[in-house]
């Protein structure tokens, strides 16, 4: 079964992309949700007007994205977290403690465009990428600390 995307999903595509899906995963969940619509010929026409007109948007957001991963550069962000004696993490470190951080440098990044390297577990240094555009990604380096 083949879709458009109307939004970015994850492990699929991103918005505009025409992909192949199976027929269930479309019905039961792209259409109703709103993710996608079916690629007959009229949409494909549609979206490709559509994408089109949108190119030199596009160039601007990618310039914006690019600016923003500039911004960041190689800076290591500190997260403070309850750590027991043996280092190792009281609860999660989560993407929106990371979203914060980079808040407080002046950067303002969605949280669910954060996603971590390594599931942080003990106090140490991690990564995490931040998917900035669909042709930006930006690794971010980050301690886990004791508070």
């Amino acid at each position: 079964m083949e879709v458009i995307l109307k939004d970015d999903v994850k492990n699929l595509g991103y918005k505009n992309d025409i992909v192949t899906v199976k027929p269930g995963y479309g019905r039961n969940y792209l259409l109703p949700q709103g993710l996608a619509m079916l690629a007959d010929k009229t949409n494909k026409k549609i979206v490709a007007e559509n994408v089109r007109q949108a190119a030199h948007k596009a160039d601007k957001i990618k310039g914006d994205a690019q600016a923003i991963a500039d911004k960041i550069g190689d800076a290591a962000f500190e997260i403070k977290a309850k750590v027991g004696e043996t280092g190792k993490i009281f609860g999660r470190v989560t993407t929106l403690q990371l979203a914060d951080a980079l808040k407080a440098k002046g950067v303002d990044v969605d949280r669910k465009r954060i996603s971590f390297d390594q599931e942080p577990a003990s106090a140490g240094e991690y990564t995490a990428t931040i998917n900035l555009h669909k042709e930006v990604k930006h690794q971010v380096r980050f301690n886990v600390v004791a508070e």
